[in-house]
């Protein structure tokens, strides 16, 4: 470990690079990779390639598919990973203030949270916080972990549980599961709907890679019944799905802070309780020093969500795996 960071030291080698060359190896192809380290995939390519010609080693084998390191690329690969966590553990420790922080930090939300989430909080936050800058992305819950892993990521908000030991949760809030439709008369007459009224038939859905789409999929399917019948429509925004409904085109389940009930109570029917609902947090790797960070996200989210989430007692939570 020594050596190589003092190899980083006496070139004009960066951690940016190091982080170009894990990523590289965890998608095994250029544009994905590049897509990872929110960069061009030619600025990811010339930068690999120029770090390869500095320490005069092959890192990737280009005849092969996927790309794979050759057996020295796979050694420096597993020093690099170590440098960029000793790194940013230094970082964190570094410039660690129990009473402020600042600094710029990367955050990552899935779409589904994002449109509904971010006005309601983001305001006060920035304004309790004026030290602090922001980069905040739009990624499926995927890249985010992956982005978590490789360190080109600090924080996330996510549907959780995520299942993996090296990501740390941290709980927002509870959010309720609401049927969509066009006639307040679909499903019968109650405002109040059973989970075993619901059938594929007409049900319009996110495309593959949004975990409510899974989400979605996992409480419509829960009748032996409905499982062989086809989804007629997929897409990739709620509003789209949303304006198709009131079109008269099907229905769709859609999560509490997308609808606003003054105005669209006539399209939205409850679910019975056990309400299913969707869980949502805040997730960062293990490593993650910035406590006081995490703090104040948490405090003005939970400050800031309506009483809907913040009061929700009876529910069961919907994997989205």
């Amino acid at each position: 470990m020594t050596i190589f960071i003092l190899l980083i030291i006496k070139s004009s080698m960066t951690l940016q690079q190091l982080k170009y060359i894990v990523a590289l190896d965890l998608k095994r192809h250029y544009t994905k990779a590049a897509e990872l380290c929110f960069v061009t995939q030619p600025t990811l390519t010339i930068q690999v390639k120029k770090l390869e010609d500095e320490i005069g080693t092959v890192i990737f084998d280009r005849n092969t598919t996927p790309l794979t390191p050759t057996p020295i690329g796979e050694i420096l690969i597993a020093k690099a990973k170590s440098t960029l966590r000793e790194a940013n553990e230094f970082q964190e420790l570094a410039y660690d203030n129990t009473s402020s922080i600042s600094g710029q930090y990367t955050l990552g939300i899935i779409p589904t949270i994002a449109p509904n989430l971010l006005p309601l909080f983001l305001e006060s936050f920035l304004k309790s916080n004026p030290k602090i800058k922001l980069v905040i992305k739009e990624m499926q819950t995927d890249f985010i972990i992956d982005a978590l892993h490789n360190g080109t990521l600090d924080i996330g908000i996510v549907s959780t549980p995520l299942e993996d030991k090296t990501i740390r949760e941290i709980n927002l809030y509870q959010e309720p599961f609401l049927v969509y439709c066009n006639d307040k008369n679909t499903f019968g007459t109650s405002e109040i709907v059973k989970q075993d009224d619901l059938t594929p038939d007409d049900l319009l859905i996110l495309e593959e890679g949004h975990c409510f789409r899974n989400q979605v999929l996992n409480i419509c399917q829960d009748n032996d019944k409905n499982k062989n019948k086809a989804f007629l429509f997929e897409s990739g925004s709620i509003q789209t799905i949303k304006n198709l409904v009131k079109a008269g085109l099907g229905y769709t389940l859609v999560p509490q802070l997308s609808v606003v009930e003054d105005l669209e109570n006539n399209h939205i029917k409850y679910f019975e309780n056990p309400k299913p609902t969707r869980e949502i947090s805040i997730v960062v790797n293990k490593n993650f020093a910035k406590e006081k960070l995490i703090e104040n996200l948490l405090f003005e989210i939970k400050k800031n969500i309506p009483k809907q989430v913040k009061e929700i007692d009876n529910y069961i939570k919907v994997r989205w795996k």
